[in-house]
């Protein structure tokens, strides 16, 4: 293998797949990244045996392809060294004492490879009919819900994106069992298989971090993995095992209290109150809806007590007291981006269920908390 490449053009692609390196030195070589060098251009590939990211830099990217060839490469060390290098050309060519070198005027880097042999079978398939969206919409999907998975291990599916696929229906879910984070869109094609896929929330989220373009995804799903294939990069990341919990009967169709309320001063109003519930383990606010009053209260036995009143439209007249947390209450409604925010009840034990104006796609989820 020997290459002349831009060693911006070069980290970009160390970047990318350096998110599939392995943060556990059990096997070592999951620890390297391999360079493909072939007549088309050069395939960086890691993995960690949950995800795969290969990243391809196309010839008409390289400034002179001398001879093919394949090496493994320690990857955290070779993305710091490649780094802090000045930009300038590299470069790069491995020997038969399975040593790489990079080369710069002024610098010369060796490097030793891990066992060609080594490195795991990785087949990186299509499907005939894949799934596709936009990339800049999918990334948005997974930030609004994703933050909502299970961080315990004792329930390994909750910990994990649900992805549903019915006709032309997109729907992507998350949920801890405290609270639920859902988005439903509709979908520029309809497709014929039904899909009900589970995928680990650190995957699909260092999935969501490479994706810079609003150019198409493509969405391959087979029995026990998923890749994603844009720009120039292909993702392989495991599947959960299992059926992930049905949902769709928490959230409620009909209301007995709508509430709408302006997002920003709710917030504010909640980000302050919250600040006398830190020291508690959930957090806790007590809500009371008094017809067009929404009074927010919370108290601490070191710091004391807090109540703020805010005026807010009661389309339904009807008043209710309520807690619940805090911290789920401001994370849900970060997700929002409009004025106004509606706020759904059925009763003081029933879920809280959040909506954004003149938006149907996103459905925020609590459960209240008993304060007796």
């Amino acid at each position: 293998m020997k290459l002349l490449i831009e060693k911006n053009i070069l980290m970009e692609g160390l970047n990318s797949v350096s998110r599939a390196l392995s943060t556990r030195n059990i096997i070592p070589v999951l620890n390297g990244i391999k360079f493909d060098l072939n007549n088309d251009g050069l395939y960086l590939t890691a993995t960690d045996n949950e995800i795969t990211i290969q990243y391809f830099i196309d010839k008409d990217n390289i400034k002179n392809i001398e001879e093919t060839g394949c090496a493994i490469i320690y990857g955290k060390s070779l993305q710091d060294i490649i780094r802090r290098l000045p930009d300038t050309d590299i470069l790069i060519e491995n020997f038969e004492n399975n040593e790489v070198s990079f080369r710069t005027p002024t610098s010369t880097y060796n490097f030793n490879c891990f066992m060609i042999e080594d490195f795991p079978n990785i087949v990186l398939e299509e499907v005939k009919n894949p799934i596709k969206l936009s990339g800049q919409k999918f990334k948005e999907i997974i930030n609004k819900t994703s933050f909502a998975c299970s961080l315990q291990e004792s329930r390994p599916l909750l910990t994990g994106v649900n992805i549903k696929i019915q006709g032309d229906l997109f729907d992507c879910t998350a949920t801890d069992s405290y609270r639920l984070s859902k988005v439903s869109i509709k979908l520029d094609k309809t497709y014929s298989e039904n899909i009900n896929i589970v995928i680990p929330a650190r995957n699909i989220n260092e999935l969501v971090k490479t994706i810079d373009s609003d150019n198409e995804l493509e969405i391959h799903v087979f029995s026990n993995k998923i890749i994603f294939r844009f720009d120039n990069i292909v993702f392989q990341s495991s599947l959960l095992n299992g059926t992930y919990p049905n949902t769709d009967n928490s959230i409620a169709k009909e209301f007995k209290y709508i509430i709408k309320a302006d997002l920003k001063e709710l917030y504010n109003t909640l980000d302050r109150a919250s600040l006398l519930t830190q020291s508690k383990d959930k957090n806790i606010i007590d809500l009371e809806i008094d017809q067009n009053d929404f009074i927010i209260r919370a108290s601490s036995a070191e710091m004391g007590k807090v109540e703020e009143k805010l005026v807010v439209e009661n389309q339904t007249n009807n008043s209710i007291k309520i807690s619940f947390s805090a911290k789920y209450m401001l994370e849900a409604l970060k997700m929002f981006s409009k004025d106004y925010v509606y706020i759904l009840l059925n009763g003081e034990i029933n879920p809280i269920i959040l909506k954004e104006e003149e938006n149907e796609e996103l459905i925020e989820l609590i459960l209240p908390m008993k304060t007796y």
